[in-house]
């Protein structure tokens, strides 16, 4: 590829985070729109309104006005590219995020200014400080009565347990809003239509002394490794703020980093070999094909149409001849790309998540994604028994985009599904029914403590009422026990059995 080095440079790729209904995908919209990419934002509100948000593409994301999948969507601004990947705002799909975080170099954290730091956020939070990676604050929403800014700094310190650096701060918030003050430029930024309050402009600025004195040292290092967090005030909505942080985001985002494989041999982006691991798979994004994409970040070398890989998995060779770049469901196919893009490969059943690819003779192989324990579980039935072969389709395809989990009966072809949280089973009935035109019904049968147990040790005897006795997909046994009392009664009466959760 020509320009290798120079794209390379250019590359920047981050996940949007948040608790739900901070401003996410509004903010995501913005973004969109300052690259050129859409030419109004459609807010995700107004559902009587025609206009949706570019990255909620699903109809039950349009019909509800959540986020329930990761879309990926890339733009151009200032001379950089910049892939976004909007993650689901919901609890019960936190699964698909920590996925999507895997697969970024940098996050941009929306919290809403009235409220503050929430819980979804502290969650998500955690998930990326363990990977150590730069982390932007977009405190959103201040064009309506937010807290105070000193008050929402100090949270967020306090709770998420990372320093902050206000790069602007805002005077005065809803009514009173009077603009944002950069403190690098030392100017005000007014907010359109202003309504004058000079003691509301002297409360702020005094609040900006103070900072200035009192405040954290800006330390570029510090922001690099995640221990430093660059603050931003605006509002996604209104427009305001956002080519502020945009501009400041991309001084400071890193470009694509090395990813270090299972046997610890770091591979860095220039390494001419092509590497890339499948960190996503999704079924239908065209429901009038009945297509799988299989979402691959590139982590080293060139991608070039009609190339052929090796998936790491089954030794197989594949050739990457149709491959697509995004924006939500609109796709283009894709000629060439570099470290740090997300592409999509048309998948007829060979991927899995967490897979790995690569075109070099060596092998190479990057840590396994991971999985949660579900907690909900139901038995689920096809409502019409002459559409067992749909039936059996869309489940076996929807499984494998890993929103949900399925486990079958010891001893019967019984399918029993597990999830996070309860919406994952709306969603999975919705698509059913949407997409592959089953009627399913759902058998409840409770929250249930999920453990793996060694092939070797398993003995159907050890199964009962209280701890029922399964197969996941991959045919491994799994015990379902009743409660944390009943697996506490299984280990005292078999001492040696070595039980496994997942995260």
């Amino acid at each position: 590829m020509e320009n290798f080095e120079q794209e390379l440079q250019n590359r920047r790729t981050f996940a949007i985070i948040s608790h739900p209904d901070a401003g996410k995908t509004t903010l995501t919209e913005q973004l969109l729109l300052h690259g050129g990419v859409i030419r109004e934002a459609g807010t995700v509100k107004g559902r009587g309104a025609k206009k949706m948000a570019s990255s909620d593409w699903m109809a039950i994301e349009q019909q509800r006005g959540i986020s329930v999948t990761s879309s990926v969507l890339q733009f151009d601004y200032e001379g950089k590219r910049i892939n976004i990947l909007d993650t689901p705002g919901h609890e019960d799909f936190s699964e698909d995020t920590y996925r999507t975080l895997m697969a970024v170099d940098s996050v941009v954290m929306v919290v809403d200014a009235a409220k503050g730091i929430e819980p979804q956020t502290k969650k998500l939070f955690e998930i990326v400080s363990k990977r150590g990676i730069p982390v932007f604050t977009f405190f959103n929403k201040i064009d309506r009565d937010a807290r105070s800014p000193l008050d929402l700094v100090d949270e967020l310190e306090s709770i998420l347990g990372i320093q902050a650096y206000p790069m602007n701060w805002p005077i005065g918030s809803g009514q009173i809003l009077q603009g944002i003050y950069d403190l690098k430029q030392k100017e005000l930024i007014p907010f359109k239509n202003a309504a004058d309050h000079p003691e509301v402009r002297q409360e702020g600025l005094d609040e900006v002394e103070l900072l200035e004195d009192a405040g954290n040292q800006f330390d570029e290092k510090a922001v690099a490794t995640g221990k430093l967090t660059p603050v931003f005030f605006g509002s996604a909505l209104a427009n305001f703020g956002v080519t502020e942080f945009l501009r400041e985001y991309l001084t400071y985002a890193p470009m694509p980093a090395p990813v270090t494989t299972v046997d610890d041999q770091v591979i860095e982006p220039d390494n001419p070999e092509f590497t890339g691991f499948v960190f996503k798979i999704q079924a239908n994004m065209d429901p009038r094909h009945r297509d799988r994409i299989a979402f691959v970040r590139i982590v080293s070398g060139a991608f070039e149409r009609g190339m052929d890989v090796t998936l790491e998995r089954t030794g197989k060779k594949l050739r990457l001849a149709n491959v697509t770049q995004f924006m939500a469901e609109e796709r283009e196919n894709v000629q060439g790309a570099v470290p740090g893009d997300i592409i999509g490969v048309y998948d007829t059943g060979n991927f899995q998540i967490g897979d790995t690819i690569f075109s070099g003779k060596k092998a190479v192989r990057f840590p396994d994604l991971p999985t949660f324990t579900p907690e909900y579980f139901n038995k689920v039935i096809a409502k019409d028994v002459m559409k067992q072969k749909s039936y059996h389709k869309g489940i076996t395809q929807l499984v494998q985009e890993g929103t949900i989990q399925l486990y079958k009966s010891w001893n019967s072809s019984e399918y029993i599904l597990g999830a996070v949280g309860q919406l994952q089973f709306e969603v999975f009935k919705f698509r059913m029914e949407n997409e592959y035109n089953v009627e399913i019904q759902f058998e409840p049968i409770g929250s249930k403590v999920a453990r793996w147990i060694d092939p070797d040790q398993v003995d159907e005897k050890m199964a009962s009422s209280r701890n029922l006795l399964v197969k996941d997909r991959y045919d491994r046994p799994v015990f379902l026990f009743e409660n944390n009392f009943a697996l506490n009664w299984f280990k005292d009466k078999y001492p040696d059995v070595q039980l496994e959760a997942k995260m």
